[in-house]
């Protein structure tokens, strides 16, 4: 049996339908594992961040022994925003601003005005709603379902069917990296056509000169995360991961020999991108706001003694910087066009995108698991 040229995309509409994306936020977003944000943003206790996580916001912030706790950003008495700025720290306690219900860094109900004359106000009843959360490879990921699924399973199993086994991310220490540089791009497109751009490389000699230069085997349209395992090769006389080709920095230490001069990219559905290089490692992490909007934050991780130097990272961020502004020009570009009549139907995947079918397939069985505590069933427009 021959394997088909050309197989069908998604029809536009999963692009632009709002109740599609409430759908979506709801059983992909609100009950998966969410790479929320890089531990070293909440480095004290008290200190925090506020995220989107679905149709929810999530406050991140350590408790007095120093590990991650993560709650609904919502004031248990009336419900106002009770952390309306996006990051900030406190020294022991989160205070409304509408009528100063505190609650401490574990989220009790610690304080009020009158409490003490309120006997059916119970401190750990109407403390704030706790979020699943833990943090791995310095990132905190948090999960709103009632039950996570396995983080092993789901994020390590992930990257374990990508690169072919864990041990070889271990190797590029991402834990103990730092933060070089922080750029968030805000793009007028659906997340899954940021998530599609990602996975194929059949418009990289079209749209990304720098990035080929680089990796020419990548002008042939085949991308890296077509082949389990792979990583695209520098190409002679390519001495770094910089936007001439150019040397690059200080070489992370533990690589194995045939992880040097490769470039791997890893997707985690479903929201995070991980990119590696001998010297450095790029993490993108995906907030879906609209149907037609997505929030990404790129950051760029060096070794700790890179960052301490001064050493000059321009050269090294530019690459990587110019291929995001290049994917988030092409997707914004296509997203009008997803609610054209020409689009109704979807377009066609060639045979070097074939693996975005995969992608497809499993957002469809996504939408088709319940939410927990529902009880109709949804149907799904025709795919």
């Amino acid at each position: 049996m021959t394997t088909p040229s050309l197989l069908p995309t998604l029809p536009g509409h999963y692009y632009t339908d709002p109740a599609l994306f409430a759908h979506e936020q709801a059983r992909i977003f609100e009950q998966m594992w969410f790479c929320a944000v890089r531990g070293s943003e909440i480095p004290a206790p008290g200190a925090f961040r506020t995220v989107p996580v679905g149709r929810e916001n999530v406050l991140v912030t350590r408790a007095s022994d120093g590990s991650v706790r993560a709650f609904l950003n919502v004031c248990r008495h009336r419900g106002a925003t009770l952390c309306p700025q996006e990051s900030g720290s406190v020294k022991r306690t989160f205070r409304c601003s509408y009528h100063a219900w505190s609650y401490d860094l574990d989220g009790r109900l610690v304080a009020a005005p009158n409490l003490v004359k309120m006997p059916d106000v119970d401190r750990v009843e109407y403390g704030l709603r706790t979020v699943h959360a833990r943090e791995w490879m310095g990132y905190v990921w948090v999960c709103l379902a009632p039950e996570p699924p396995s983080f092993a399973d789901e994020v390590q199993g992930a990257i374990a069917e990508r690169l072919g086994d864990l041990d070889s991310l271990d190797r590029y220490g991402i834990g103990a990296l730092q933060v070089g540089r922080r750029i968030r791009y805000d793009v007028g497109a659906n997340w899954k056509l940021i998530v599609e751009n990602f996975m194929e490389c059949y418009h990289c000699a079209t749209i990304h000169p720098e990035l080929t230069h680089v990796l020419p085997e990548f002008a042939g349209g085949y991308a890296a995360q077509y082949y389990v395992g792979h990583g695209a090769e520098f190409g002679p006389g390519i001495a770094g991961f910089t936007v001439d080709g150019g040397a690059g920095l200080a070489a992370l230490p533990q690589l194995a020999q045939e992880q040097d001069r490769r470039y791997y990219a890893i997707t985690v559905k479903p929201q995070a991108f991980v990119n590696l290089v001998p010297d450095h490692v790029i993490w993108h992490r995906m907030f879906p706001v609209a149907v037609d909007r997505t929030v990404v934050e790129c950051e760029w991780l060096y070794l700790p003694e890179v960052i301490a130097s001064g050493a000059d990272l321009d050269r090294s961020v530019a690459l990587f910087d110019r291929v995001n502004r290049q994917d988030f020009d092409a997707c914004e570009q296509c997203q009008p066009r997803m609610s054209s009549r020409a689009y109704a139907t979807g377009g066609v995947l060639v045979p070097s995108e074939h693996h975005i079918a995969g992608f497809h397939e499993w957002v469809l069985s996504r939408l088709a698991v319940p939410e927990p505590g529902a009880t109709a069933t949804l149907n799904l427009p025709a795919a």
